[in-house]
């Protein structure tokens, strides 16, 4: 059976991060907890100021640019990469040297993490116009972070309503062939 979970925005945890470069804002993780070890994490990252990125070894990263002017990234040994454009993503290995420079001012970025040897993740940004309609995959998970405006979920016959920062998690298990629509 399909199960759904509505992640509240005001219900996130918002941490400093070790260097005092930003903050960030954990929406989900797996397991759940405190345990700093995961298997996969997301996060809404405030970049305040220039700076290295923490290492994950092990950890397969990709980060998007929501909101601000960009940034520059030096990843390991490869030439400098800009983010100046909303939703431009890269990926890169969470044991790679990542120095960060803000092109002009603070960002917000989406961040997905995943333990490589355990679980494969992928970070898409579709507009929402018209439904989205997601269909059950076994063993499949969809984390649907609504960046702006509202919208409703359809599952089993329950609406659930979304308001910008609010993330749905939604669990397809065993055989189930149901599917949830957002809209």
């Amino acid at each position: 059976m399909t199960t759904t979970t509505l992640l509240k925005a005001a219900g996130c945890r918002r941490m400093r991060w070790k260097n005092d470069g930003g903050w960030t804002t954990e929406i989900a993780r797996d397991p759940a907890g405190e345990a700093t070890d995961f298997r996969w994490r997301v996060s809404i990252a405030d970049i305040e100021r220039d700076g290295p990125f923490s290492p994950f070894p092990g950890i397969d990263r990709e980060l998007m640019l929501l909101a601000g002017n960009g940034v520059e990234l030096d990843i390991g040994g490869s030439p400098t990469l800009r983010l100046v454009e909303r939703f431009q993503r890269v990926r890169f290995d969470g044991e790679a040297r990542v120095d960060c420079r803000l092109v002009a001012g603070p960002t917000r970025d989406f961040n997905v993490m995943a333990r490589r040897d355990a679980v494969r993740a992928e970070l898409m940004a579709r507009p929402l116009v018209g439904p989205m309609v997601l269909f059950a995959e076994p063993g499949v998970a969809w984390l649907a972070h609504l960046f702006s405006g509202n919208a409703k979920a359809d599952a089993h016959s329950s609406r659930i309503p979304l308001e910008a920062g609010d993330t749905l998690r939604i669990d397809f298990n065993g055989g189930d062939a149901s599917r949830v629509v957002i809209d």
